[in-house]
């Protein structure tokens, strides 16, 4: 039995040096398909695992000896590193006022983001967790700002076919249907959104992807984990702002390409291979503004259980 992924359908390979194994337990201990076992002070893979190895790579990666390695669902020994020395990692306070420091910026200067730059990006971006190994988040990088006024201008005539999803009928006769948030959501925030979108796009104004030097879609596939692509664009808004450039998550394209033969043409016009439970647009770029001042933000509840 294995779990299933868009890029894979096996169980991977465990194999153990049994010559090299000291018998410490550290693998069985961090293995939670219980493919591991201790038997006769040496370890030996469990002939009752959960749901057969899915490559975390844990076992490989935390043996002292290097009698572990695992192959199939994408891992290969060649995919180990040594762990960055802990002095060279941030503290808290560097961390936070790295976030603190960050802000949506939507107004960028005229500056193609360097190709290295890209690169690391995307570097950061690949080390985020995932629901399932191997990660099921694919990407969709718009590179220019050609390309990303063309996606957005695509995207606006794509949504002139849909503008009767904020025509008062449509919206009384949807309202019994999806409930009061969902109606207030639409006649509040769609409907502005789409004047937003498609008649100041018509007017030559950018307000879906803003004219950003660059923009990626960080999107999953039907059998990954919702939080998947959302925790992959996070880390890549991070990693950006580290590097010095602006960012903003977009979220108001997703959710209208995902139903529909309107919004699968439109997908498979541009390369995103699947729909998509959840998914996010990232602009990045050097900023052309720069903000004084940060903002405490706070959470809706905090529940302590002690």
């Amino acid at each position: 039995m294995a779990i299933p992924t868009s890029r894979t359908n096996e169980v991977a390979e465990i194999i153990i040096d049994k010559e090299l194994c000291n018998g410490c337990g550290l693998c069985v201990t961090v293995c939670k398909d219980f493919s591991l076992i201790i038997e006769n002070d040496k370890v030996i893979k469990s002939t009752e695992p959960l749901f057969g190895c899915l490559a975390c790579g844990h076992c490989m990666a935390i043996c002292p000896t290097g009698a572990i390695t695992i192959n199939g669902r994408t891992l290969t020994p060649n995919d180990l590193f040594d762990i960055p020395a802990k002095d060279s990692i941030g503290s808290y306070e560097q961390i936070l006022a790295l976030f603190q420091h960050r802000r949506s910026i939507r107004e960028f200067k005229d500056k193609n983001v360097e190709p290295e730059i890209l690169e690391k990006i995307l570097t950061a971006a690949k080390t985020c967790p995932m629901g399932l190994p191997p990660s099921d988040v694919n990407v969709l990088v718009l590179n220019g700002k050609e390309k990303t006024r063309a996606f957005a201008k695509d995207f606006s005539g794509y949504l002139k076919s849909l503008r009767f999803m904020t025509n008062k009928f449509f919206l009384a006769l949807m309202r019994p249907f999806w409930g009061k948030e969902n109606d207030e959501l639409f006649r509040n925030f769609i409907d502005p959104l789409f004047y937003a979108y498609i008649d100041e796009m018509d007017k030559g104004n950018n307000h879906i992807l803003y004219d950003a030097p660059l923009a990626m879609y960080f999107y999953g596939s039907p059998y990954s984990d919702t939080a998947d692509p959302v925790i992959a664009a996070t880390y890549a808004m991070i990693a950006a702002e580290s590097l010095g450039l602006g960012t903003c998550m977009i979220g108001g394209i997703h959710p209208f390409i995902q139903s529909g033969k309107r919004a699968k043409k439109f997908r498979e016009t541009h390369g995103i291979k699947f729909k998509s439970k959840e998914g996010l647009f990232l602009i990045i770029g050097y900023p052309a503004v720069k903000y004084q001042k940060g903002i405490n933000r706070s959470f809706a509840s905090i529940e302590m259980i002690n």
